[in-house]
């Protein structure tokens, strides 16, 4: 694995371990040249995903893409770049285990939001506020009392 500083070719695994459920490999890494550390992710390869827009067209699914989204959502939110990881597995494990070849965009959105709601209010509405491409408060008060309602139902469960 090269250096992302120095771009030496000679770096050594520091540590290793099982993220998102054994889906995938978190390992640090050190270069042995100007001691950089960095982290790298190892996961199995799947077959070709490809996401129908709103728009009609089509796109290869990206993880990265998907990880943006979340990172923009989850900004200067408490949420750490390990549960935005397990979001990101979730909703990419439901693609790839609904069997489909072609999933729309606003399945994947779903997914997402069904994630973020349980993790952080804030980078939900702010997720459904792109996702809704909301125009006016209404939109967001609709969503805002929806989350008080589920909040309400879980409360009701415990």
């Amino acid at each position: 694995m090269k250096c992302s500083q120095c771009h030496q070719v000679d770096t050594k695994v520091i540590e290793s371990r099982d993220v998102t459920d054994g889906q995938a490999i978190r390992r640090r890494r050190e270069c042995c040249k100007c001691g950089y550390r960095f982290t790298t992710y190892e996961r199995v390869e799947r077959p070709q995903l490809i996401v129908i827009k709103n728009s009609g067209s089509r796109e290869l699914f990206s993880r990265d893409k998907l990880l943006a989204g979340l990172y923009r959502a989850c900004e200067k939110t408490s949420v750490t770049t390990l549960q935005l990881e397990k979001v990101a597995a979730v909703v990419e494990q439901d693609l790839y285990q609904s069997g489909e070849s072609e999933v729309t965009s606003l399945k994947i959105g779903n997914l997402v939001m069904d994630q973020l709601a349980g993790l952080n209010e804030v980078a939900y509405v702010r997720f459904a506020s792109v996702y809704r491409r909301f125009t006016d408060i209404a939109g967001f008060e609709k969503e805002l009392s929806q989350i008080k309602r589920r909040k309400t139902i879980e409360h009701v469960k415990v």
